[in-house]
């Protein structure tokens, strides 16, 4: 974990709540604003950005047919119509004071609140799968239903006197409802983020912290001193930020509903794929119209390596450069001749010798690049064996880096599973006999037990590579253009 990772989400969470706590402490600072006009054109605003969002995101979710994309939806349109019942409610304004406004604001947190803990749980979840079972209908049902509450409320406000949300021990039992639901919330999406660094994945980060600082402070705070103002500004900025965070993914795929699909996705091309930057998507294209073979194979190699990974338990930070590394570790055959290259049967031993260069010609290119120091081990010392024989540094055991003896398994399987121009492609059981062969010599036999094992429980491990990404055939890498291409 990278320490500026987490401290732009804290300060955003600790620095306002930290103003609060200031202007409180000083009655002179904390001046008594009491505008209704204002309070509801705030209010709007926020509702406004949160249909939006919501609308946005729906549309998204619709298309794709993921129920994850879908609840995300539904926080905002929860936030949008609970928070419009909030504003339009504002004390002599359009109906008389009573403990609507209050009621409103706390269910409105609390049901965004909701929405976005249940867009982070894991699609295998007993409630995730019994909800889908309406996936087509959660949106309008719940917008509908939200609406006629919304409506009853400002009809007969003061039935909300049986709901007391905004008095105490109530609101208190919400606050601990939002403080516990956005704190896993901001976990599970700062696990994702630190594997596939999507700018919307922070914009929920900072919302939820910014609904739990919200929180506290219509708790504490005092209606309409300025530290109470502060909530409403909060909420305004977590709705900009997701805005942010829906142009700059939008700005990466040049595609709404990809970009927020590229969030849930449980197809594990599009995992990697989705999170490759325009110069490392341009580097392996290069890579493979150098050299035919390397076309599909790299990114086999990836999908191999990541599951081997996981299966290793490594940190996402671990898993983010398995992946960067992977996907470009023969990028230094650009610098290898064609005829030697795709040469139509066995090499000779100086061709060989020529051959052996490109893991260090990978390295030198790469790290004027900007790639980190894991990526690079795996450019360089992915031919390394554990015997101390490979090349280019005869590295021995666990002088290897384990992020490079990964993908050694991984891409010594998928080049014996693949047809060559001098030999058939061999069987799953051909190459797992040659893998155990060569454990403690070639192979780090922690990582090719751990590839038995999960190709023993899931065939699908290798099964869904070959049949999915064939040889000579790039397109994955290129931009689709698909039909929501156009969606703003």
């Amino acid at each position: 974990m990278k320490i500026r990772d987490v401290i732009g989400p804290a300060a955003a969470i600790v620095a306002p709540y930290l103003l609060f706590e200031y202007l409180k402490a000083h009655p002179n600072l904390d001046i008594l604003l009491s505008l209704p006009r204002g309070h509801f054109y705030i209010v709007s605003l926020v509702a406004i950005l949160s249909t939006i969002i919501a609308i946005a995101v729906g549309i998204s979710g619709n298309r794709v047919r993921n129920i994850k994309v879908c609840f995300l939806s539904l926080a905002f349109i929860s936030l949008a119509e609970v928070f419009s019942v909030h504003g339009l409610s504002t004390p002599n304004f359009l109906i008389h004071a009573s403990h609507l406004p209050g009621v409103a604001s706390q269910v409105s947190l609390l049901l965004a609140t909701f929405w976005l803990w249940m867009s982070s749980l894991s699609s295998d979840s007993l409630l995730i799968l019994w909800l889908s079972r309406w996936k087509g209908n959660l949106i309008p049902v719940w917008t509908v239903v939200l609406g006629l509450i919304g409506i009853t409320g400002l009809l007969f406000p003061h039935m909300l006197d049986l709901i007391p949300l905004d008095r105490n021990p109530l609101r208190w039992v919400a606050t601990g409802v939002i403080v516990v639901l956005n704190s896993m919330t901001m976990y599970r999406y700062f696990q994702s983020y630190r594997f596939s660094r999507f700018p919307l994945q922070t914009a929920i980060i900072y919302s939820c912290g910014w609904l739990i600082v919200a929180q506290f402070i219509i708790v504490l705070g005092e209606t309409w001193r300025l530290s109470w103002w502060l909530y409403h500004l909060l909420l305004l900025a977590s709705m900009i930020v997701m805005l942010a965070g829906l142009w700059k993914q939008y700005g990466v795929s040049r595609s709404l509903t990809m970009s927020v699909r590229a969030l849930f996705t449980n197809d594990p091309l599009e995992r990697i794929t989705s999170c490759l930057s325009p110069s490392v998507r341009a580097l392996v294209l290069a890579t493979e119209v150098k050299d035919t073979y390397t076309a599909g194979h790299n990114l086999r190699v990836t999908l191999y390596a990541l599951r081997l990974g996981e299966e290793m338990q490594l940190s996402p930070e671990q898993l983010r450069a398995l992946s960067q590394g992977t996907i470009v570790h023969d990028v230094g055959k650009i610098n290898i001749p064609d005829a030697i290259l795709n040469k139509p049967g066995r090499l000779t031993p100086d061709e060989r010798a020529i051959i052996e260069q490109h893991p260090r010609k990978g390295y030198e290119m790469c790290r004027t690049l900007g790639f980190m120091k894991e990526e690079l081990e795996i450019i360089r010392s992915h031919h390394e064996k554990w015997d101390g024989t490979g090349y280019p540094d005869r590295l021995k055991g666990e002088q290897i880096p384990l992020l490079a003896r990964i993908v050694a398994v991984s891409d010594v399987y998928d080049a014996l599973t693949s047809t060559r121009s001098y030999r058939k492609a061999w069987t799953h059981t051909e190459a797992i006999d040659f893998l155990n062969e060569h454990s403690n010599t070639h192979f780090d036999s922690a990582c090719v037990d751990a590839w038995k094992r999960i190709c023993d429980r899931d065939p699908q491990v290798y099964r869904y590579p070959l049949h999915m990404i064939s040889d000579n055939k790039s397109n994955y890498l290129r931009p689709a253009a698909s039909e929501d291409a156009n969606v703003s």
